[in-house]
């Protein structure tokens, strides 16, 4: 394939990364261990734990499980939000030689029975304030061992027991549960302190993480994440990041902001496991729908990595203490797991002084595949180009390339694609073509400078009379009305155009009429892209990352 593309990346960019430098990403994190020690490595609510602390706790907590008799290549669930104990675990797990399973805490117990279930998890460390959801399917699942941890755990002994007291007795956020078998978080870490950590001989090609994805479009599946996925994806990260790094002033330790669950790929791979690998120090936010809260948070801190989904960044914006922040570390605002608005951008801009960096990746990709450049300062409305050791090819539907400009299916080859679905031969056997090449599922073209545009996703494109309309597009026009302040796109049935688009808006001008939107949207978009009905929400339905639903409001009985 002619990698044209790489005559666009910029100066000091390689063209290929070589992960083989390291045997696994427990070889990775080791490193990182060692070399940053005494740095800083997480904050949550007030306390620090450096990299030392992390090493000492995740050998402590690995050596445990592996007394608990799993096999290696076990998969072990971790269920909690962003706390201190998560990045200790996902450590632990492996260098104990087992497999993490990252777990949605907020899922039903329909939800964790069937990824339970379906990963063959044998272990699990859940917050106690899910474990009621646990204890509800627990005896029909493979799991034999579970830790429960609780908010003030790793938080010091007084604070930890007052925070222990507000969240069970004031806030009253931990439902009753029973599970006769679990073992406190700190009494695990206690005994594990009395063993050692055998090491376990890992490769490439072992299994790293399942990631579940597509809850939101069918059965979750279980991406299969293997070592030589990981790695690959941090290096090609940070060989990305390197011009705006080089930036003046040089930071020695970066700070990362993680208000995206740690439980998703994103924040996973471009906090947790990338602020490893530079050295960095990650604020965890464990509620990040708290936007006071959040705000309070970033006030005590210099902050200059801030990856974020658009909701989360327009959420800040209407926020009336976030424009007070300093924000003269930022160095990068990199958006993804939806599109990024040019009306937010903007406003980002202005607020902050620096646009929003906007990347593409899939969970089946660990998830980064293209990316704008890093010290660009300009909002393309791309997602950037093909990353270092990465191609993309545009495809019809019979699997043919595209020509340049052509609208098809975006493909993505590289060392960061998974290796399949977890079990399902024929799901993978779908995704992925002969020559290698993941189907993404999403719409959109190529430009002769290898930037790549998303129209949309297949399944939301919405078919009006035999035109095409991508909801991407009008959402984007729409959210640029100085009344709106959130909105989404669906298609639904219509006697004389088969489809038509409706719009679903949550107001931020409370006078806002359908009339006067339908007059803007009149004047913006031409006539088979106009919503034919408007719907206003107090707000919109959304996952745990941030994503509008956009399948919730297609089959909601008001739609």
């Amino acid at each position: 394939m002619d990698k044209f593309w790489l005559k666009f990346y910029p100066p000091g960019v390689p063209a290929e990364i070589d992960y083989t430098r390291y045997r696994s990403l427990v070889h990775l994190l080791e490193e990182a261990f060692d070399k940053y020690a005494q740095r800083n490595a997480y904050v949550c609510m007030d306390r620090f734990i450096t990299y030392a602390d992390v090493d000492l706790m995740s050998k402590k907590l690995g050596a445990w499980l592996q007394a608990q008799g799993l096999s290696k290549g076990a998969r072990v669930a971790l269920m909690m939000p962003n706390v201190l104990q998560y990045p200790v675990a996902i450590a632990a797990v492996l260098r104990a030689g087992y497999v993490v399973v990252n777990v949605n805490p907020l899922y039903t117990a329909r939800e964790l029975e069937h990824q339970l279930k379906d990963s063959g998890a044998e272990a699990i460390i859940v917050l106690e304030n899910f474990a009621s959801v646990l204890e509800k399917v627990i005896a029909r699942t493979q799991i034999k061992v579970a830790v429960v941890a609780s908010m003030g755990d790793l938080l010091g002994g007084i604070k930890g027991g007052i925070v222990n007291f507000v969240i069970r007795t004031v806030k009253k956020m931990v439902p009753e549960f029973s599970l006769p078998n679990a073992v406190r978080f700190n009494r695990a870490l206690s005994e594990g302190g009395s063993l050692i950590l055998r090491p376990v001989e890992l490769g490439h090609d072992s299994i790293a993480f399942l990631q579940y994805t597509g809850g939101t479009t069918g059965v979750s599946k279980g991406a299969t994440l293997s070592h030589r996925n990981v790695i690959a994806n941090l290096l090609q990260n940070e060989a990305w990041l390197q011009p705006a790094m080089d930036k003046p002033p040089r930071v020695e330790a970066l700070s990362f902001v993680c208000a995206l669950p740690l439980y998703h790929i994103f924040a996973l791979t471009v906090c947790c496991l990338m602020g490893t690998r530079l050295g960095g120090m990650n604020i965890l936010i464990p509620n990040p729908r708290d936007i006071p809260g959040l705000v309070k948070t970033l006030s005590k801190h210099k902050f200059n990595m801030f990856p974020a989904v658009n909701t989360l960044y327009n959420g800040l914006l209407n926020h009336p203490g976030f424009a007070s922040l300093d924000f003269s570390g930022l160095k990068l605002s990199n958006g993804g797991g939806m599109a990024v608005q040019r009306a937010v951008n903007d406003r980002w801009q202005q607020v902050t002084g620096k646009s929003i960096v906007e990347g593409y990746g899939l969970s089946e990709t660990a998830p980064v595949a293209t990316a704008n450049p890093a010290d660009s300062s300009v909002f393309t409305g791309t997602i950037g180009l093909p990353i270092s050791s990465t191609e993309i090819a545009i495809l019809d539907d019979d699997g043919n390339a595209l020509a340049i400009g052509a609208v098809g299916e975006i493909a993505i080859r590289g060392p960061q694609v998974m290796e399949g679905y977890w079990q399902r031969p024929e799901e993978t056997a779908r995704v992925m073509t002969a020559d290698g090449f993941f189907r993404s599922g999403d719409i959109g073209f190529m430009d002769e400078h290898g930037y790549v545009s998303i129209v949309d996703r297949k399944k939301d494109m919405v078919l009006v009379s035999g035109f095409n309309v991508y909801p991407n597009e009008v959402e984007g026009v729409v959210a640029m009305h100085p009344g709106v302040l959130e909105c989404a796109v669906v298609g639904v049935p219509d006697a004389s155009s088969g489809e038509a688009v409706k719009l679903f808006v949550v107001r931020r001008d409370p006078n806002l009429t359908a009339e006067s939107l339908m007059a803007y949207c009149h004047e913006q978009l031409t006539g088979y892209k106009r919503p034919k009905h408007i719907e206003f929400r107090a707000e919109l339905p959304k996952t745990n990352v941030g994503k509008i639903l956009r399948r919730e409001l297609r089959d909601s009985k008001a739609a």
